[in-house]
């Protein structure tokens, strides 16, 4: 009897047990089923945001390299040897600066040459002028008096003929002198002739002169073409040449980028050329430098479109560039095309098929939604402006959702 009064107890003690904890997950069932009763009634808990205003401002972001409006080309223009190299990359040079020395002593040579031509032919133009044209009139003048001496004594060898005192062979002399005189007369006038201004002989010695000062000039320019000076002021950019080498004409040797106005290219998608306008402000930034920004402006946008990119080129001009940006480096632009002071804006996650003709948003009035259909402008970092069908102040859903109905109970989380 004593063991079977302990069976007995130790199964009502279980029994109690296992009762207690039944009506423990009874009450826990039936609490968690009233609160997804509860929950249902209300609806879903959705991301909201309310509507508000904000300065909106959309941009264009591109990259961009850095590129003087020209380089300039330095190359040997004649064939000669590299004595010294006077600048290195990225070192800036003033206008006018020796850049590169040739060898000269062969150009030198030809220009003494040449001067001396010059002194010779200013030599001869000098005598003729002191000279041989003051020659010229006195060598008239005396055949001319010649010519009439002979011309009277022809006359009285003929009255003396006629009245028989000479013979024939007289007469032939006198004839014979006063033909010789007239030769040389004429001879004397043509040589004067020749020494007047506009005379061939005093052409001639002008002639002379001017080539020779031609060829001096030539000469001048050839060694003027060993001697390479920077054009403009500016930084070299790229040398290619060194001490000892023979340089060919046309062979570029140094590359300058001329200082002044420092242009920023970058290519636009086509899509945004709509949106572009020359004076648009932007900000840009050099890879290697992210965090320090600088100004710009839009200042030329490329008449043509780049077929096999879909892109549109754009210069922008940097009014002061800082002193870290070097030719061709990369950089990021952020072009500003457009601005809306206190804007009604709205997250683009809130707006459903924003690309469609009829973009709209789900929006909570006393707890239900509501179908807004919207009309959108600006957009920008993620925002949109809303244009009409919407007031500030409104409650929007602003998280992807589907399955939602119109009139359908919510509960609103804040953004």
């Amino acid at each position: 009897m004593g063991e079977v009064s302990k069976v007995d107890a130790g199964a009502s003690h279980w029994r109690r047990w296992l009762g207690s904890k039944t009506v423990w997950a009874i009450a826990v069932t039936l609490a968690a089923l009233g609160l997804w009763a509860a929950s249902g009634l209300r609806g879903p808990l959705l991301k909201t945001q309310q509507l508000q205003r904000r300065d909106l401002v959309q941009s264009v972001v591109a990259s961009a390299r850095v590129e003087a409006p020209h380089r300039v080309e330095l190359g040997a223009q004649i064939t000669a040897t590299v004595l010294r190299v006077l600048v290195r990359e990225g070192q800036m040079v003033a206008a006018g600066e020796p850049l590169v020395e040739l060898d000269e002593r062969e150009a030198r040579a030809t220009l003494a040459a040449a001067q001396l031509a010059v002194a010779q032919a200013r030599a001869r133009l000098r005598q003729f002028n002191e000279v041989q044209a003051p020659l010229a009139v006195q060598a008239e003048r005396q055949a001319a008096a010649n010519l009439a001496q002979a011309g009277a004594q022809f006359r009285r060898q003929q009255d003396l003929f006629k009245q028989g005192f000479i013979g024939q062979a007289a007469l032939d002399e006198a004839r014979r002198v006063l033909d010789v005189a007239d030769a040389q007369a004429s001879s004397a006038r043509t040589q004067l002739a020749a020494n007047q201004p506009q005379g061939s002989d005093l052409q001639l010695a002008r002639a002379t002169l001017a080539q020779a000062e031609a060829n001096a000039g030539a000469a001048a320019a050839r060694l003027s073409y060993l001697r390479l000076t920077a054009p403009v002021a500016g930084q070299i950019i790229d040398r290619e040449v060194e001490p000892g080498q023979v340089v060919q004409p046309g062979k570029v040797l140094l590359r300058l980028s001329p200082s002044g106005v420092t242009e920023l290219v970058a290519q636009i998608d086509e899509k945004s050329l709509g949106l572009l306008q020359v004076g648009q402000s932007a900000l840009a930034s050099a890879d290697a430098y992210a965090q320090q920004r600088f100004k710009a402006r839009l200042s030329e946008i490329s008449p043509g479109v780049d077929a096999q990119r879909g892109s549109v080129e754009v210069r922008l001009r940097v009014p002061e560039p800082p002193a870290y940006l070097r030719q061709d480096m990369t950089m990021s632009v952020e072009i500003e095309v457009a601005r809306r002071p206190q804007a009604l804006v709205l997250p683009i996650d809130a707006v459903h098929e924003p690309e469609s003709a009829k973009p709209w948003a789900w929006r909570v009035v006393d707890g239900r939604l509501q179908r807004a259909d919207i009309g959108l402008g600006l957009r920008s970092g993620g925002w949109a402006e809303v244009l009409r069908g919407l007031q500030p102040g409104e409650l929007l859903v602003t998280e992807p959702t589907s399955g939602l109905r119109e009139g359908q109970r919510v509960r609103a989380a804040g953004g």
